[in-house]
């Protein structure tokens, strides 16, 4: 689907990246990611209820709505992204109302206008696809589709059909940034997605450290962080890029010398 997500994931285990936008300094942030060795970033698009995500990236939510960020904000920070960095994959990440208020034709041009490769809609579930995938794969954009602990062998031919660019296991039954799965469980799922699907196998929620990161890196196609760079949003505000070009740096070594 796109060639971004194909040069990215080619190179072995990738290291991909989540902040918030209207978080902080948000260009300059991204461009720390990149620095410090991120291989796709995801742009969360705040939101007042996100569901899936614990306190790290609740609070960003709040921050980040609360200096007055809206969608055209979001698709304007993707778009500058894509000029400064025209090779790095750029993924959206949020929930369905602010991608469909609109209509999903509307937001799936505004994507394909700002370069953005992909994205996550959290609270669109395969069953109602219509709602957004059609408009997106029409525009050439891919919906990254997230598979859980409870997608069996039922119900993953349905996660799988019509996703794209790569396949996001979520490896905790539960909110983003609060626990880790047990490694055994992670390798059992991803050879499980593996051998059902020919896309990439990213692994997110809980994954902190570059220690953790490198046993993901083992054996899934990439590996996802995303509360623990948010925190360091936190803790600098706009002085964030630094420890975010560290931490990202330690990550992506870890990342890629995984195998």
């Amino acid at each position: 689907m796109s060639n971004r997500f194909e040069t990215a994931f080619a190179k072995g285990p990738a290291l991909v990246c989540f902040i918030t936008g209207g978080d902080g300094d948000t260009a300059a942030n991204l461009d720390a990611l990149v620095e410090g060795g991120a291989d796709v970033i995801e742009l969360g698009m705040p939101f007042t209820d996100p569901m899936a995500d614990g306190p790290a990236i609740q609070e960003a939510n709040i921050r980040s709505l609360d200096k007055g960020t809206r969608t055209a904000d979001i698709f304007r920070m993707a778009a500058e992204f894509r000029t400064r960095h025209p090779h790095v994959p750029l993924v959206l990440m949020g929930y369905a109302n602010p991608m469909t208020i609109r209509g999903p034709e509307w937001f799936a041009a505004e994507c394909a206008k700002a370069g953005v490769d992909g994205v996550i809609c959290v609270d669109i579930p395969p069953e109602e696809d219509a709602a957004l995938g059609p408009a997106l794969r029409e525009a050439g954009v891919s919906l990254i589709r997230l598979a859980t602990p409870t997608t069996d062998d039922a119900r993953l031919p349905a996660v799988l059909e019509g996703s794209s660019g790569f396949l996001y296991y979520v490896s905790v039954a539960g909110i983003t940034g609060m626990q880790q799965a047990a490694q055994a469980s992670i390798e059992e799922a991803v050879a499980r997605l593996k051998a059902a699907s020919d896309i990439p196998v990213a692994v997110g929620f809980g994954v902190r450290t570059p220690e953790q990161a490198s046993k993901i890196a083992k054996v899934a196609d990439g590996v996802v962080v995303g509360s623990a760079l948010v925190d360091l949003v936190r803790q600098h505000g706009d002085k964030a890029a630094g420890p975010l070009k560290e931490l990202t740096s330690a990550l992506a070594g870890a990342v890629h010398s995984a195998r």
